[in-house]
């Protein structure tokens, strides 16, 4: 289904949105940051929050590191400060990178097994489909910041993958 360098290169990916969005934030503020959007987890603030706390959950599994304390209903206010969040999405980000570039042939094979608290239950499922969400959720989410960023006069770069600097 995947292949490490699919992972690899998504993770690069994954950090390059990051910063551009993350540049693109610092220029509006925090009470535009802040300000209630119609987004599902309301603000800019909180879509970037919820993305990082995605993440980290997710790599709790993959890589059995730390985990959130909160579950997806707090997971907008995940950090609080702008300054906090910026330097736990760097080290997410890091954190991604690594475990991607860590990856051999046969670690995406196999089964996921995790308590899951959006369900309440325990689930098994590929580990490449859920490698594959977590790269999605993060697209998903982005996209939803990038045009809330758009909105309040923001520029942030381009998303298109076949654009990003290849290392």
């Amino acid at each position: 289904m995947i292949t490490p360098e699919y992972c690899r290169t998504m993770a690069q990916y994954n950090h390059w949105q990051n910063q551009s969005l993350l540049s693109a934030a610092d220029g509006i503020g925090e009470s535009s940051r802040r300000a209630q959007r119609g987004a599902f987890f309301g603000s800019i603030w909180g879509t970037f929050n919820h993305l990082l706390w995605g993440d980290t959950i997710w790599m709790s599994r993959f890589d059995h590191g730390e985990k959130p304390n909160i579950g997806i209903p707090g997971s907008a206010e995940f950090t609080k400060s702008w300054e906090e969040f910026r330097t736990r999405r760097q080290e997410m980000d890091d954190r991604i990178v690594a475990w991607a570039e860590a990856l051999g042939d046969g670690d995406l094979f196999g089964p996921l097994n995790w308590f899951s608290g959006a369900i309440n239950a325990q689930v098994e499922r590929p580990v490449a489909l859920c490698v594959t969400h977590f790269f999605n959720h993060q697209t998903h989410h982005r996209g939803q910041v990038h045009a809330m960023l758009t909105a309040a006069g923001a520029k942030p770069d381009d998303t298109d993958l076949f654009v990003m600097q290849m290392s």
